[in-house]
């Protein structure tokens, strides 16, 4: 695949009126996709509307951070990669939500907080010691493919049962706009801005039939504007803001998983961005900092009181797209993500968002995700009955383990802190992936080519 030609390299400092808009449109970007995990776990904690806005400010506040920190040629990779709100926590999270709901949102973000700050700072160790050198050696295509189509694979009840189905018209409505802005459109900003615009255009069918009584109150697809009204335009409550983290180990074991699974996916990203950046693969350096501050990150997350943060691989194709690859620009987007973190009001109208609207994007997102696994799978040989065991056997016990884990809880709570732990783990999808890729991949021989080892992602 022909790169485009680079207009601005990764050291070089736009004019600051190209520097700004630029900045905004990786925010923009990112906007969509990084706005659905907050109203994910919102919901599934019992979070009121007010609740859910604030935690979106949280959000933000920790994705400018984190992109700072990452952007930085001595704390980070230096490269010029934002960072989000992680898919990869989705499954670890909601079993955490599942573990300690009885308790309340307040609590059960202390105790989401408290798994963040310990996973972060072991991950972070990983990644500065430059351990992550010998770990990369069991992180190959054929692991990290069915890994990643767990994760969105795995999420298909989440996005049809629990949202898109509470409404049916409205969800379609999303996933048609997505396929015509993505897929059909020649228009290069509606491609680049597809999931943004399809989810505005259906707040807006929404908002229509809301005011116009079509959707009265507690219907599904209804838009309540009371509660933008009632937030505050400021907000200045950083730090803990839902109180000190709690930590169990139980949180522990399954966020885990999630940073097993933040791992292997930033790897690649890096690979990914400086191809994009028109550098060489990145060297060990370079991914140990990252992995440090993606560690980083996550901790400093857990104590704004957001989730997980990585890199982003949407922004990754928009440097690909447009040819710039400024660390200033990117760095210029953090910023914008940190001054929009403290509108109170933005925060609660995004969560007035019905579930109807929030299911379609769904549906096209984890899709999505699920089919990069299969993307990345295509760097190994699939046509060697030992990849095709390999990852078949991985990603059927990654749809049926966690369920048969999950109703036999007793059972693994039986044997103490130990049987916590390995519940919270095996209840969740992409660490199953990944521990049986991993497991046989190491085990079984094949030569690099077979593996996908050295294969450049493009």
């Amino acid at each position: 695949m022909a790169r485009k030609n680079i207009v601005y390299g990764i050291n070089d400092k736009p004019p600051t009126p190209i520097m700004i808009l630029a900045g905004l449109q990786h925010v923009l970007t990112l906007f969509g996709a990084t706005t659905l995990v907050p109203l994910i776990f919102g919901p599934a904690m019992g979070m009121n509307p007010a609740q859910i806005a604030f935690f979106i400010s949280c959000v933000y506040f920790a994705m400018g951070v984190a992109t700072l920190i990452q952007t930085h040629p001595k704390m980070g990779s230096g490269l010029p990669i934002v960072q989000g709100s992680s898919f990869s926590f989705i499954p670890s999270i909601m079993t955490i939500i599942g573990a300690y709901k009885g308790l309340g949102p307040n609590v059960i973000m202390q105790y989401v907080g408290g798994a963040l700050i310990s996973g972060g700072l072991i991950l972070s160790g990983i990644g500065y010691s430059r351990l992550v050198g010998y770990i990369r050696k069991v992180i190959t295509p054929v692991v990290i493919g069915p890994t990643i189509m767990a994760i969105g694979f795995s999420l298909a009840s989440t996005a049809i049962q629990y949202n898109a189905a509470n409404y049916w018209p409205v969800s379609l409505i999303v996933v048609a706009c997505v396929f015509i802005f993505s897929l059909i459109s020649r228009n290069r900003f509606m491609n680049i801005f597809a999931i943004l615009a399809s989810i505005t255009i259906a707040y807006l069918v929404c908002l229509f039939g809301s005011l116009s009584g079509l959707f009265p109150a507690g219907h599904a697809a209804h838009v309540n504007l009371a509660e933008v009204a009632n937030a505050p335009w400021l907000r200045l409550n950083i730090f803990m803001p839902w109180g000190p983290p709690k930590f169990s180990f139980l949180a522990f074991g399954a966020i885990i998983a999630g940073f097993f699974a933040v791992m292997i996916e930033s790897i690649g990203d890096y690979h990914s961005c400086s191809y994009a950046s028109g550098l060489d693969d990145p060297d060990a350096d370079t991914i140990s900092r990252g992995i440090g501050a993606e560690g980083l990150n996550c901790a400093l997350a857990g104590l704004f009181g957001a989730v997980g943060t990585t890199s982003y691989t949407e922004n990754i194709g928009l440097i690909g797209l447009t040819g710039v690859a400024s660390r200033w620009v990117v760095r210029t987007g953090a910023v914008i993500l940190i001054i929009m973190s403290m509108i109170g009001k933005l925060g609660a109208l995004i969560a007035t968002v019905p579930s109807p609207v929030i299911g379609g994007a769904y549906i096209a997102l984890f899709g999505i995700i699920g089919a990069l696994g299969i993307q990345v799978l295509m760097r190994a040989d699939m046509g060697s009955q030992r990849n095709v065991l390999i990852v078949g056997f991985a990603f059927l016990m990654a749809l049926g383990l966690p369920g048969w884990t999950e109703g036999q809880q007793e059972a693994f709570f039986a044997f103490g802190i130990p049987g916590q732990m390995a519940w919270a783990i095996l209840k969740t999808p992409m660490a199953v992936a990944g521990i049986c890729a991993a497991f046989w991949d190491s085990i079984v021989p094949g030569t690099p080519e077979e593996r996908g080892i050295g294969t450049r992602l493009k």
